[in-house]
């Protein structure tokens, strides 16, 4: 294959992914608020509250508005994960629970890097390929990446809740384009989700790659 001017991957599940599961963090942070849920069923309720909020993008905000636009839009379902469970009632103070767990996620702790990818990263910087990042995250992203000693080898990052879209969209992806001067033709991606990752790039002519981790 002719070697790209650009790869973009995606963030959580294909450079990193969580420790154990969320709904383990969420539990161990809970019982320190005296509440004890059982951690799977915690994972599950997350799920399902995650697949039912709309995407993590704020078309035409300030941009100084939108750190907290993130934090209201996890709170949320993290609320959601709670009363799925029967268990939002037991919190003394919610806000004050939700406010450690969003920052925590901000940290290195939560997060592990997949053994292959620094070998990865490195090869193609050597073949002087650009990297950047397509990802339906938020700004706390910025913050992990550096944490995970990750953000030396992006020259781009293109997160949905800054730039209004998220993935599958196609704006997410030519926004990307943009930040490299790149044809789409020229620019491979590589993800994990076959909906979001593999089919958003290969509509508008990125190659993709899906991973399965």
């Amino acid at each position: 294959m002719q070697k790209p001017k650009v790869i973009f991957l995606d963030a959580v599940g294909t450079l990193f992914g969580v420790k154990g599961s969320v709904g383990e963090i969420y539990g161990t942070i809970a019982a320190s608020f005296g509440v004890n849920v059982e951690p799977s069923q915690l994972n599950k309720a997350f799920f399902k509250s995650f697949k039912a909020s709309p995407p993590l993008a704020f078309p035409n905000v300030e941009s100084c508005k939108i750190p907290q636009l993130e934090y209201q839009w996890w709170k949320i379902i993290a609320y959601s994960t709670f009363t799925r469970v029967g268990a939002v009632e037991q919190f003394i103070n919610f806000d004050e629970f939700f406010n450690q767990l969003y920052h925590y996620f901000a940290q290195a702790e939560p997060w592990f890097v997949y053994p292959d990818v620094k070998n990865a990263l490195t090869h193609w910087q050597n073949q002087e390929i650009e990297l950047g990042i397509i990802s339906n995250f938020d700004s706390r992203i910025d913050s992990v990446l550096k944490h995970l000693e990750l953000e030396s080898f992006f020259k781009s990052l293109t997160i949905s809740s800054e730039t209004g879209f998220a993935k599958p969209h196609p704006s997410i992806f030519t926004t990307a384009l943009e930040k490299h001067d790149c044809l789409a033709s020229q620019a491979w991606h590589v993800g994990d989700s076959i909906a979001e990752d593999y089919y958003g790039a290969k509509a508008i002519g990125i190659t993709p790659f899906l991973i399965n981790r």
